[in-house]
């Protein structure tokens, strides 16, 4: 029976190839879309997985409160993990890490900069990492040990054994190659080259493992099973403030499953506020509407062939086909054009995956070794062809079998409705893709046009180092006297991020309640002059023996702490250090260009250089500019590579995520659009058909050409202004409520709607067009012939 079904389900598919190749070709695009999406789903919840203990791994963060302020961290304490490993049961292992590093490794002739993390004993008994030589009992036991990941080894060692190998670190501290691991997977929250254990022996460390209030580290716990994650906060708070209770008052400590890293990374007033589960929620339910409409297309298309198929559904009724029968007869061939077009799509996703990996940064790939990859699979033809058919089996199936061989079975309204819904509901969705990727594009180009509060133009950031530290005078020199660079200054961090916070100076006339965060940072002579920041009181620093206290605020910190003349007050910093206010500078957005600027306090400091930014002359070529820096730079700085950022491209960086929301929404509303066309085409096309010998009278009658397109146009044109009545305010609805995530946004306009609504009325006319022109300068003749 199901042999027989095939058999006749392949030969009606076969007779109909234009209704077939139509048909393959949305669902091809459908499911193509539908894998591609899922691919990318599935690696961003997949992120972190492969730690054997990732239900048990935690990171132990904190909620500051500043004014009522929250800001929320990760920025721990050196001797926290040790004791909470030491007094809380709860807690199976705990480690200490410091922030990703960058350091220039030596071996022999080959010197490279690589990444990597300082760690405490616990990390390989926390976290997963596949050992290729060596083993984790014993890779960090010693301080003077290093392990590489497999990429690393092969930079420096090419196919020889690395192991106890040494290599140096900043041509000083000599490191030991314990054990080489495999590279951190593309899921993983930590990427990095090298992994190193803390030098317990070093001064630095001694000084650290005393201090209860220097934040700058991680901290991540591997907890028991079962572990009662409440008390286990509670516990947290009490061991931290037992030790140093200054921050009792506005400080709470908590920990943060591993599970949430990726996708529910961010907070707001100190609650958890999602994060990128926001797109993957958004983007699965693209992947469904996407399928959806390649269903509906596949159901607007199979009912609008009703009069073609009912002489077969009446005569197989005649012989003693029961309903049953025929619905599983039309079940299998939504079946088999949902297989075929499934096979389709998987040779269109081999061939756009590396485009797609460049679209979203990722190294996706089609697991075709993995039975679940099958099991889904099996799963998506089965759902697409159970959708798709569903409509048309249950509706050729009821045909009443005396009124289809008599020649009076006319389809009727009620056959005409549902497939009207369906076509509004297609328009519906393409209008509010349309509107949705206007409104994201348009949101992005406005907080680009916010005012930056600098100039990033002309002006790069190479990192610092201590030799540099040591021949900067003359390296400043050197750089000015190329006739290419205008000005120079060292910051802390660099001027596209946000390297440190903390609490308000005190001052006389402070108010007792006054409670506000700060962002640091420290900079050098013309800090002002360089970044083309506009002072609005005062002066820059000018490196005269007055600056060794001196300190700049940015007109966000004058207005939180109420103050009108700042200029030349005394400020008292969390050290107790005495600071002038030198300085009043503009507001200048250097954290999240999508939120408001904080309060900054800027410190005179010609010692601390992490960044040194070089603002070239207008009139300077750009790559002769970069051969004079480099040129002096590995004059002075020997031992590093030459490497620096232009300021506006990493400034660029912070709209990644929305650029490639943008991105994709694009090329999938692109395509949504483009399988309603193929819908559209072929409704017109069998509208066309129907009515052709109508079309022929009219045409003798007289009818011009543009009459009959116009009344052929006239159905569609209605179907797509109800789909815009519809979509409209959910497309309002929707797109506010993304809006109102940041402070500043765009307003909608009603003419942006408007727009849209032109667009999509002139595709519908250039596609019922197309396809009824032939039709209207054919002969009527022709058409006319039999009657």
């Amino acid at each position: 029976m199901i042999k027989n079904y095939i058999k006749i389900a392949w030969r009606n598919l076969f007779r109909n190839k234009g209704f077939s190749l139509t048909n393959l070709l949305g669902l091809t695009i459908g499911i193509t879309c539908t894998i591609l999406i899922g691919l990318w789903v599935q690696d961003e919840r997949s992120y972190n997985t492969f730690h054997a203990n990732y239900q048990n791994i935690y990171q132990v963060m904190a909620n500051r409160n500043f004014n009522n302020q929250v800001a929320t961290d990760g920025n721990m304490v050196l001797p926290l993990a040790g004791a909470l490993q030491a007094n809380l049961p709860q807690i199976k292992n705990a480690v200490v890490m410091s922030h990703r590093e960058q350091h220039i490794i030596t071996y022999g002739d080959t010197r490279l900069k690589k990444k990597g993390y300082n760690v405490s004993d616990h990390f390989f008994d926390i976290f997963s990492w596949k050992f290729i030589k060596g083993n984790a009992a014993t890779a960090i036991t010693d301080p003077s040990s290093i392990v590489l990941t497999q990429s690393a080894a092969k930079a420096f060692f090419g196919d020889n054994d690395p192991i106890n190998k040494a290599v140096k670190i900043d041509e000083g501290r000599e490191m030991k190659v314990a054990a080489i691991i495999a590279d951190p997977p593309g899921n993983s929250t930590f990427k990095f080259d090298f992994i190193t254990p803390f030098n317990k022996s070093s001064e630095d460390y001694r000084n650290a493992m005393d201090k209860w209030d220097r934040f700058s580290y991680n901290v991540f716990i591997q907890t028991q099973e079962g572990a009662d994650i409440t008390g286990l906060k509670k516990s947290i708070n009490d061991i931290q403030h037992l030790h140093n209770d200054a921050g009792k008052e506005t400080s709470t400590y908590f920990p943060f499953a591993m599970e949430k890293w990726r996708l529910f990374s961010e907070f707001k007033d100190g609650k958890n506020a999602g994060g990128l589960i926001e797109y993957v929620r958004l983007f699965t339910i693209i992947a469904f509407i996407i399928l959806l409409i390649a269903c509906v297309n596949f159901m607007n298309l199979s009912t609008s062939r009703s009069e073609k198929r009912a002489k077969e559904v009446g005569i197989r009724k005649t012989l003693g086909s029961a309903k049953k029968q025929l619905i599983l007869q039309f079940f299998f061939e939504s079946m088999i054009l949902a297989f075929v077009a499934f096979l389709f799509s998987l040779s269109v996703v081999y061939f756009l995956l590396p485009s797609f990996n460049n679209l979203v940064d990722k190294q996706l790939h089609l697991p075709v070794l993995q039975p679940i990859f099958w099991l889904g699979a099996c799963a998506l033809i089965l759902f697409t062809g159970v959708v798709a058919g569903s409509y048309p089996a249950l509706y050729l199936s009821s045909f009443n079998p005396v009124k289809v061989l008599k020649g009076t079975f006319l389809p009727g309204k009620a056959a005409i409705l549902p497939r009207r819904i369906l076509v509004v509901a297609q328009f519906g969705i393409s209008i509010l893709f349309i509107s949705a990727t206007i409104i994201i594009y348009q949101q992005i180009q406005h907080i680009k046009d916010r005012h930056l509060g600098y100039n990033p133009n002309n002006m790069i950031m190479v990192p610092g180092s201590a030799d540099i530290q040591k021949n900067f005078t003359v390296i400043k020199q050197e750089l000015l006297n190329t006739g290419m660079v205008s000005s120079l200054t060292r910051t802390f961090s660099p001027v596209t991020d946000i390297w440190a916070r903390e609490p308000g100076p005190d001052y006389n006339g402070k108010p007792a309640n006054q409670n506000i965060l700060f962002t640091l940072q420290t900079a050098d002579v013309d800090f002002a002059k360089t970044l083309g920041v506009k002072v609005l009181q005062g002066r820059d620093f000018l490196g005269t023996p007055s600056d060794s206290n001196a300190i700049m605020l940015n007109k966000a910190a004058v207005d939180a702490m109420g103050i009108k003349n700042a200029v030349g007050m005394q400020l008292i910093n969390t050290t107790g250090t005495p600071h002038i206010v030198v300085g009043v500078t503009d507001n200048v957005i250097m954290g999240s260009p999508f939120e408001p600027v904080d309060p900054m306090v800027v410190y005179f400091d010609g010692g601390q250089s992490n960044s040194i930014n070089i603002r070239l002359k207008r009139s300077a070529q750009t790559h002769k500019a970069l051969q004079s820096i480099e040129a002096i730079f590995k004059k002075y700085n020997p031992v590093y590579p030459f490497e620096y950022k232009f300021v506006d491209q990493e400034f660029d960086k912070k709209f990644l995520t929305e650029e490639l929301v943008s991105k994709i929404t694009n090329v999938f509303a692109g395509l949504t659009i483009f399988i309603c066309c193929i819908g559209l085409a072929g409704l017109v096309s069998f509208t066309v058909e129907k009515r052709i010998r109508e079309i022929g009278i009219r045409k003798v009658l007289g009818a011009t050409i543009r009459q009959l397109l116009m009344l052929i146009s006239k159905e569609f044109l209605q179907l797509v202004l109800i789909a815009f009545a519809i979509a409209v305010p959910l497309t309002w609805w929707f797109m506010n409520a993304w809006l109102d995530k940041y402070t500043y946004h765009i307003h909608i306009s009603i003419w942006l709607f408007a727009g849209v609504g032109m667009i999509m009325l002139m595709l519908t006319l250039v596609v019922v067009g197309l396809n009824t022109v032939k039709t209207a300068i054919t002969n009527p003749v022709k058409s006319l012939r039999s009657e």
